[in-house]
């Protein structure tokens, strides 16, 4: 099982978003809060605040961006085997709707096969409260044995 994962389980989703945000500084900056991780799904929740506004008073584009490389970089390293280690290659990014409201992020990698290196796409998606989606990514993964 993946240490990211193993922590999921064993700290809890409060604890567990604290210390992905201390190995990785920059997440610190939308404040997330994990709802869900395991192999081939990972699920956070973004509170709108002004912090992550942009000049509309809408939730800024780089601060989904930043949702997205989160809950696709923990859905990965959940669902790689052993041994394997990985890497974000490329974001293609989509801007569907206003955030105008908290966002959820949501990671989703079904018929990903993890269990050989190469790239990987793992498809993010967020959404509004009231359910709308708001943005797309593509996050191509380059994994690789460790």
């Amino acid at each position: 099982m993946s240490q990211v994962l193993s922590a999921f389980e064993q700290f809890g989703p409060e604890k567990f978003s604290e210390m992905v945000c201390g190995m990785a500084p920059y997440f610190s900056t939308i404040n997330p809060e994990f709802i869900a991780l395991r192999a081939g799904y990972s699920e956070a929740r973004v509170k709108k605040v002004r912090a992550i506004e942009n000049h509309l008073g809408t939730v800024h584009a780089i601060a989904m961006c930043n949702a997205a490389e989160l809950v696709g970089g923990t859905l990965t390293d959940a669902s790689l085997p052993e041994g394997c280690r990985w890497i974000p290659k490329a974001m293609n990014v989509q801007y569907l709707a206003k955030a105008k409201t908290d966002i959820r992020a949501v990671a989703s990698a079904d018929g990903v096969d993890f269990s050989e290196p190469g790239d990987k796409s793992v498809a993010v998606d967020i959404f509004d409260e009231a359910g709308t989606k708001v943005f797309h990514a593509d996050i191509i993964m380059d994994v690789r044995k460790a």
